[in-house]
């Protein structure tokens, strides 16, 4: 179950308790899950309870309470445990939510985390003359745009050559009305800095991935094919699962998302090992997690005009995607065989997330680096 589907499954949950007459509530449109909080316990975390109160007219955990039998008879979940002043804490089936997750991503591609469609939103973007702040209003409105909104964006002034070297554009220039007052203000790069002279793809990645009160680098740190660079480490990650796709496919095999084989010990065997059969979550919990909450980091960074969120996360991705990736295809004289193919699947939806996430940045994901 992905974290998609588990906040249909909580939104579910909330109906069903209403049409039995449990709750007088107006079911949400969305209900939000993340990984469990200081406290928490489990694979994803809601506050739906403390959401529905005032409105239930009850308290949060008793309303956790009349949610929690809800959720325990859906498919995919193994477990919901109330913590706090009423969080439902949720544990997956593990071997089921690994498979569900990587089918579903490769299912999206690119577009895994986007909205479904428009969702009536008309978000308005004004910047200052200054080429961070179009390039942050410009990614803004990408991750504004794949959640579902209808995004414009403006600004006090702009320059030819931002479009011409680092792929921004704005709806329009000049001042805006009294009543629209300047929305995308980060800390400018420093006047010594030159961003553009680094290219589109290290030039936005130097002023989008720090935080917009942190001041950006713009140096040839940026340029640098090293471990010590985030962005190589990003593409480098994606072009090592591009990579594995090729590689499958010459050795006559592609992906199949399910289970893998991991070496166990087995003392009724002469060496003392055994081929094992393990969840993804075994195998790569912190990939899956991160792959598993992209989602979400894509939601958040849209609603509070972050593209700094994103690139970390990217970044976070990346980082745990790398030691799984050699571990894809087989070795030596090993056979290609469902646990290569799964490996595979989830290398593939390790390029997709990357790929999706540099393209809102506006940043190309070479296949070959």
């Amino acid at each position: 179950m992905t974290p998609v589907e588990l906040s249909r499954t909580v939104l579910h949950a909330v109906r069903r308790a209403v049409d039995a007459g449990e709750l007088s509530v107006a079911v949400p449109t969305r209900a939000v899950v993340a990984p469990p909080g200081p406290g928490g316990c489990g694979d994803y975390a809601t506050s739906i309870a403390l959401q529905l109160a005032r409105p239930a007219g009850q308290p949060p955990l008793k309303v956790a309470e009349v949610l929690r039998p809800h959720l325990l008879g859906a498919d995919g979940i193994t477990d919901v445990v109330l913590t706090g002043p009423g969080f439902l804490n949720i544990s997956l089936d593990r071997a089921a939510s690994g498979v569900g997750l990587v089918g579903e991503i490769l299912r999206r591609g690119e577009r895994y985390g986007y909205a479904d469609g428009p969702d009536g939103r008309v978000v308005q973007l004004h910047c200052p003359h200054d080429l961070r702040a179009v390039v942050v209003a410009d990614a803004a409105a990408r991750l504004l745009r794949s959640q579902g909104a209808l995004v414009r964006v403006t600004a006090e002034g702009f320059e030819d050559a931002w479009t011409s070297v680092l792929g921004v554009a704005v709806d329009a220039v000049g001042r805006a009305p009294a009543e629209l007052p300047v929305n995308v203000r980060p800390v400018p790069a420093p006047e010594s800095a030159d961003p553009m002279s680094l290219g589109r793809d290290a030039g936005r990645w130097a002023l989008l991935h720090p935080a917009a009160h942190d001041r950006p680098r713009a140096g040839d740190q940026h340029l640098v094919q090293r471990e010590s660079n985030p962005l190589f480490r990003v593409r480098y990650a994606h072009a090592r699962a591009r990579a594995a796709t090729r590689n499958a496919a010459d050795l006559g095999f592609t992906a199949d998302p399910g289970p893998v084989t991991v070496a166990g010990s087995d003392t009724g065997t002469p060496t003392g090992t055994a081929t094992v059969t393990a969840p993804l979550a075994d195998v790569a919990p912190e990939l899956l997690a991160a792959l598993a909450d992209h989602p979400r980091v894509l939601a958040a960074a849209a609603d509070h005009r972050a593209p700094d969120r994103l690139a970390r996360h990217l970044v976070t991705v990346a980082d745990a995607a790398l030691p799984f990736l050699p571990t894809v295809l087989p070795r030596g004289g090993e056979k290609p065989s469902a646990a290569h193919r799964a490996r595979l699947a989830l290398a593939e939806a390790v390029g997709a997330v990357l790929a999706g996430g540099l393209d809102l940045l506006g940043i190309d994901a070479p296949d070959h680096l």
